[in-house]
């Protein structure tokens, strides 16, 4: 009897394990536009135009808002690692080009070599003006409501004198 609740035990524990390893998988995940090798080779310079590009690959991911408007499809695998942030494991772009016509003019496809790492400052941003404490904030009006009297115009710097 004692050897089969032995047995029970161990089974728990090791389906208990079993679990808690499983949770500790990275999950990957797919944002973005999916590339379709076979559409993406039918869309030909020279012989596509906007309109036959919007209907062989769908709406762009965003479309560029100074010179050319080139159209760009954005595509990334994301890869989250337990307990941490998602991370992009890897990213295409694929960019095309139209000339004044609207004829497509080529197809590029690039990867993430082209992408800026940037690391912005968490502090504080610092901006003109006083610099108040939390009390001051809080109790910094106190007395100078009311304190210049019945019938005189205030006289602090802004622009309604207050």
């Amino acid at each position: 009897m004692r050897k089969v609740g032995l047995k029970v035990a161990a089974a728990g524990i090791a389906l208990a394990v079993a679990t808690l390893v499983g949770g500790c998988s990275s999950i990957r995940d797919h944002r973005g536009y999916l590339i379709d090798q076979a559409l993406l080779d039918s869309v030909q310079p020279g012989i596509d135009n906007r309109m036959s590009v919007e209907k062989t690959l769908g709406r762009p991911t965003f479309e560029s808002q100074f010179g050319t408007k080139d159209w760009y499809y954005v595509s990334q695998q994301v890869k989250t690692p337990p307990f941490r942030k998602p991370r992009t494991d890897s990213q295409t772009v694929l960019r095309v080009r139209f000339d004044a016509a609207n004829n497509v003019v080529a197809v590029d496809k690039r990867g993430a070599e082209q992408v800026a790492r940037i690391d912005p400052d968490g502090h504080v941003t610092p901006t003109l003006g006083r610099h108040r404490s939390l009390l001051e904030d809080l109790f910094g009006n106190i007395g100078a409501v009311g304190a210049g009297g019945m019938g005189q115009a205030p006289q602090g710097p802004g622009p309604n004198g207050s």
